[in-house]
């Protein structure tokens, strides 16, 4: 299943058009895929640098096309010579802000065009690196060639590039058998819904009150309510000055309990600027 497919799925169980994804999850991977519905699309930026949790299993032995376990291998089977000790010497460079070459089968555009596309119809890929921050890598076993995995990377950052390289390494190739997404920002495992209970929760009319409030979305941002008159000056795009003293960027701007009507930038003290309106 891909990230598209979890969207027409939700799409066929919500009756609503809008919807966006937040951070594209490969069609071998399961886990967190936090979605964004109607108006709430438009929030979309303000998502973007959440740091993603995983975890997996890294099969030693050979590389593949992809980097993991659904392309051809690009080498002949080698033996892992080395043990899981050695392995986690070998895994500590992968910590810290560094330069990442991402797969050429993977959803980065070049000139528009994903580049996965470009390698599938056998042209060059260019991909260039990206600037990405591992904050933890750890193996957690080794059976045999499949060494089990728990990561936390910044937004951008691919699994599949560290299992790859790390193969490098270890001289005898890698590519990432499994993986989960455990966390995206804000959103884990224990808040998702599952596809079998998107089903369910749509058919007995149950499913807004399984979703987020909107309060609790983007809590690095404090929530404000205000009167008609300030809403409609918001609405028109006036600067406002809303009940709230934090020193905080941005605002989320409510006309009443579950109304988010905008998204606030700060301008001095409590003068904001609408700088997204929702309603």
């Amino acid at each position: 299943m891909t990230s598209h497919d979890v969207v027409r799925l939700v799409r066929r169980a919500t009756s609503e058009r809008s919807i966006g994804h937040l951070g594209t999850l490969d069609p071998m991977a399961t886990g967190v895929l936090p979605l964004l519905l109607g108006k709430c699309t438009r929030l979309a930026q303000f998502f973007g640098q959440a740091e993603k949790s995983y975890t997996g299993t890294i099969r030693f032995g050979f590389a593949t096309e992809t980097y993991d376990a659904e392309g051809s291998a690009t080498s002949e089977p080698q033996p892992l010579t080395k043990t899981l000790d050695e392995l986690r010497i070998l895994a500590t460079h992968f910590h810290g802000v560094m330069e990442q070459m991402p797969p050429a089968y993977s959803a980065k555009k070049i000139n528009g065009v994903p580049a996965y596309k470009l390698a599938r119809a056998g042209k060059p890929v260019p991909v260039k690196t990206a600037r990405i921050e591992i904050l933890n890598f750890e193996l957690l076993s080794l059976d045999g060639e499949i060494a089990e995995f728990a990561m936390r990377v910044s937004a951008g950052g691919y699994v599949r590039s560290v299992a790859h390289e790390l193969g490098a390494m270890a001289g005898c190739g890698a590519h990432l058998a499994s993986l989960r997404r455990t966390r995206a920002g804000a959103f884990s495992l224990e808040d998702a819904i599952t596809m079998d209970e998107l089903g369910q929760l749509a058919e007995a009319g149950e499913l807004q009150q399984r979703m987020p409030h909107l309060r609790s979305l983007l809590p690095e941002m404090p929530a404000v309510t205000v009167d008609a008159e300030t809403a409609g000056r918001i609405r028109n795009g006036m600067a406002v000055n809303v009940p709230e003293f934090s020193t905080s960027e941005r605002v989320k701007i409510f006309a009443g309990a579950n109304d988010l009507l905008a998204v606030g930038k700060r301008i001095a003290g409590t003068l904001v600027h609408p700088e997204i309106v929702l309603g």
